[in-house]
């Protein structure tokens, strides 16, 4: 039995994505769209490429497929005109009786009328849960989704068990979202559809410097809400209407200047700042609230939300969440909910996408006349403590926003001057904070230990030898957002492994391998143009070592 998972119904979703699970609920591909159009969240896109590119990996066609999973409840969406998302959803709902079309509008695929896949739509939340919720290899769990909406819902509780379908214990309407909170505050001060990433990391500035707080949500025992009334079922547009009156009535007028400068604008801090820790005080009272109604210690969280690696970072442990939390992660949760694992197994791996063919890299190594060597760790890590950038491309591409050392950009962390040369160099505003990678025994040496650094999903304190070993990775609040990996993880923990050997510290500077706009690199023409336009240092492409420099 194969099963093929989406997330993106229709054109005009965001995070499009496409997840292959066979029958034992064993995943063998997630791929996001936006890796192969190369149009960033695939927006405005089918999972149509995403869609192939999986059956590829896995030695099959269409034919092969028996269930397509979708993670929104279509069925209950289609009854309504208007959907109310932003940016509107351009294609036409789904409706009863044409799942041969839609197979074939969203997937390109030529269905037989006698045998094709049956379509399952799952609701959203029950699929953003289950894909936290089984690939954290706990046998029971509470499961937290947080998010801008799902069907109708922004937050929701689950009791998860192996043995049986997850149960919702709780849930609040879209005008609770914490989503669209955080969404309304970016767009207010001067960013766009999908950077709530850059207010989190503006925000350290105002905790760093002690800054007011604004009102925005107000919190008691069990309970949270905004500060204006909406019905239950208010669309997306009115719930943002409303935050921007709210924002307004408490004296911010929207900011329309350089996001360069955003870290100067003391009223943009200011509102950052008091959507983070409004947020934080939230995901505190729910995280409590989902360990009352389940009985559950374990929380595993999921949802964009649950990429607030500022907050997730304070809930207290055990606290899971997936290397996929935001909608791309709805492809595997809604093919779990038809084909779920069934028992726990170990954590899911990260590193699910394509990988480079060494055809792909000889042809791009001659197109751009480059030579390449043989990699050798001791090499690399020389050329780090010498100052040099360079790319890696290695393995399988790692699945969600964040670079897994799979398709990053790796740096020395030891001169805090290499965090703006790097933002430069991907034109990034300079107030942005790069993350840190290590090996395990920099958990509790370099940054207090955490298992979210694993996907790079939680931030932490610094240590005092941290700040002073790495302190190109540490924010301007002392936090940082580290990732922590193994020696099964390839080339970059041999790296790390020479540094140490070396007598340096075992610690690199780890972001994403992209220009500015572009998704993360997924082929080796690609990195080969992307490092040439951002000016890295030298390229890791699989076993090759390409120097770029000139310098030898």
């Amino acid at each position: 039995m194969w099963v093929l998972g989406l997330n993106a119904p229709a054109v005009g979703w965001h995070d499009v994505a496409a997840c292959l699970v066979d029958g034992d609920g064993v995943v063998h591909a997630l791929v996001e769209q936006e890796r192969v159009s190369r149009v960033k969240h695939g927006l405005r896109e089918y999972p149509a490429r995403a869609a192939q590119a999986c059956l590829d990996m896995a030695g099959i066609t269409a034919a092969d497929v028996d269930v397509v999973t979708v993670g929104w409840d279509m069925p209950r969406h289609s009854a309504r005109d208007d959907l109310g998302l932003d940016p509107p959803v351009l294609g036409r709902p789904w409706r009863f009786g044409d799942s041969r079309d839609w197979l074939a509008t969203a997937l390109g695929w030529r269905v037989d009328a006698a045998r094709h896949p049956e379509v399952v739509f799952v609701p959203h939340h029950l699929a953003h849960a289950c894909a936290s919720f089984y690939a954290s290899g706990h046998a029971e769990a509470a499961v937290l989704v947080v998010d801008g909406n799902g069907d109708d819902e922004s937050v929701s509780i689950y009791d998860a068990r192996y043995g049986r379908m997850l149960v919702r214990r709780e849930r609040w309407p879209i005008p609770h979202s914490l989503g669209l909170m955080y969404d309304a505050v970016s767009r207010t001060i001067g960013l766009s559809f999908l950077e709530a990433g850059k207010t989190m990391g503006l925000a350290a500035y105002g905790k760093a410097r002690g800054a007011d707080r604004w009102p925005i949500f107000e919190v008691c025992a069990g309970a949270f809400s905004p500060p204006f009334h909406l019905p239950s079922g208010a669309p997306h547009r009115d719930v943002m209407r409303a935050w921007w009156d709210h924002f307004a009535r408490i004296g911010f007028r929207r900011r329309d200047g350089d996001p360069a400068t955003l870290d100067g604008d003391e009223d943009a801090v200011r509102l950052a700042w008091s959507a983070q820790a409004s947020l934080q005080e939230v995901m505190a009272m729910l995280a409590r609230r989902a360990r009352e109604v389940t009985g559950h210690d374990v929380l595993c969280l999921s949802g964009g939300v649950a990429l607030n690696c500022s907050s997730n970072g304070l809930l207290p442990p055990p606290v899971y969440v997936p290397p996929v939390p935001h909608d791309a992660g709805v492809s595997l949760g809604s093919a779990w909910a038809v084909a779920p694992p069934a028992r726990p197994r170990a954590p899911l791996s990260p590193y699910l996408g394509r990988r480079v063919r060494p055809r792909e890299i000889d042809e791009a190594l001659a197109r751009h006349g480059l030579a390449a060597r043989e990699v050798l760790p001791e090499t690399v890590a020389r050329w780090l403590l010498a100052g040099r950038m360079g790319g890696v491309v290695t393995g399988r591409a790692e699945i969600g926003p964040r670079a897994l050392c799979h398709r990053s950009i790796i740096a020395a962390a030891t001169d805090d001057r290499m965090r703006d040369r790097l933002n430069r160099a991907k034109g990034r505003e300079l107030w942005r904070p790069l993350g840190p990678v290590g090996l395990a025994e920099s958990e509790g040496r370099h940054w207090e230990a955490s298992p979210l650094h694993r996907y790079m999903v939680g931030a932490s304190l610094m240590t005092d030898l941290g700040a002073k070993e790495a302190p190109a990775g540490v924010h301007v609040d002392g936090t940082a957002r580290p990732q922590m990996i193994g020696r099964e993880d390839g080339v970059v923990w041999d790296v790390l492994d020479r540094l140490r050997a070396s007598g340096a510290p075992a610690v690199a500077i780890n972001t994403s391998f992209n220009t500015r706009e572009e998704p993360i690199v997924d082929d080796a023409e690609g990195a080969v143009r992307s490092a040439r336009a951002i000016g890295l240092d030298f390229l890791i492409l699989e076993d090759r070592l390409v120097d770029l420099s000139g310098d030898g």
